[in-house]
């Protein structure tokens, strides 16, 4: 302990510069917009290395359950093109999606699901012409929203994630809300905002509203799994029982819409009229 205290003494000097010197960077990041993106993409490029070799490593080891994975998808997917699909497939046909959406695969390089603000990391960036506001879905239903890209990789906001917000409706009767996660149940999330009048039972299907430029209309998030009349009694909220197990998964798409530029000037223009 005295050692310690020692070492202290004799460096304080140098050691108050390296404080002081730290405080100033983060100070500096945090209040310049311009500084807090380069450290932004500087940290996805290191962290999305370091992850992406560790995934490399693992999918090793995991390549006869993926392969398996892989080879039901495929399965389904030549299902789909040779027969007509069932109504209530959770399967995902980007067949029936018009002209203004492109797909593009990525791996699933990090994964959190147990915070409040869960973040994903993919294998996909810029040069794979991968940019912020893309949505991400796999086979199954909907994944997030594209927040972050550096050169290689993204960040993706999960919709475990509290800040998440996306429109959502109840296949049956076209009624729609937001789509929310109240930071308990990986399993499940929640639909709010739907009105009293709407008539859906435990079990119906919730899909993307088609409302935002982000998502297809239709894409698959889940089944209703219980609910209850909010505070005011106008509005019911659900518990949504995602399609998705968001513990185990690994491949992805990319969804990007060729409309987005056109549809974010035309918006931003009308902001600052």
């Amino acid at each position: 302990m005295q050692q310690i205290i020692n070492f202290l003494i004799r460096n304080k000097n140098f050691l108050l510069f390296l404080l002081l010197f730290s405080i100033s960077i983060v100070f500096t990041i945090q209040s310049h917009s311009y500084h807090k993106s380069k450290f932004i993409n500087s940290a996805n490029f290191l962290t999305g290395g370091v992850y992406n070799s560790v995934n490399n490593i693992s999918d090793y080891f995991n390549l006869r359950s993926q392969n398996n994975l892989l080879s039901e998808e495929n399965r389904h997917l030549k299902s789909l093109l040779y027969n007509q699909a069932t109504k209530d497939s959770v399967y995902i046909d980007s067949l029936s999606f018009n002209d203004k959406y492109r797909f593009t695969s990525a791996n699933i390089i990090k994964n959190s699901y147990a915070l409040p603000d869960n973040v994903l990391l993919l294998n996909k960036g810029k040069n794979d012409s991968v940019f912020e506001d893309f949505g991400v879905i796999t086979s199954k239903g909907i994944l997030g929203i594209v927040n972050k890209t550096s050169k290689n990789f993204a960040t993706v906001i999960s919709i475990l994630n509290t800040t998440s917000n996306i429109s959502a409706k109840l296949k049956k009767t076209n009624h729609y809300g937001s789509l929310k996660w109240n930071g308990k149940n990986p399993r499940i999330t929640q639909l709010v905002d739907i009105p009293k009048i709407a008539n859906f039972k435990t079990g119906d299907t919730i899909v993307t509203s088609g409302l935002s430029s982000i998502f297809p209309k239709g894409v698959p998030i889940g089944t209703v799994n219980d609910f209850k009349l909010d505070n005011t009694e106008n509005y019911y909220e659900i518990n949504v029982l995602l399609f998705n197990d968001m513990t185990n998964i690994e491949h992805v798409y990319i969804i990007k819409n060729i409309n987005l530029p056109e549809i974010k000037n035309l918006l931003n223009g009308i902001s600052n009229e």
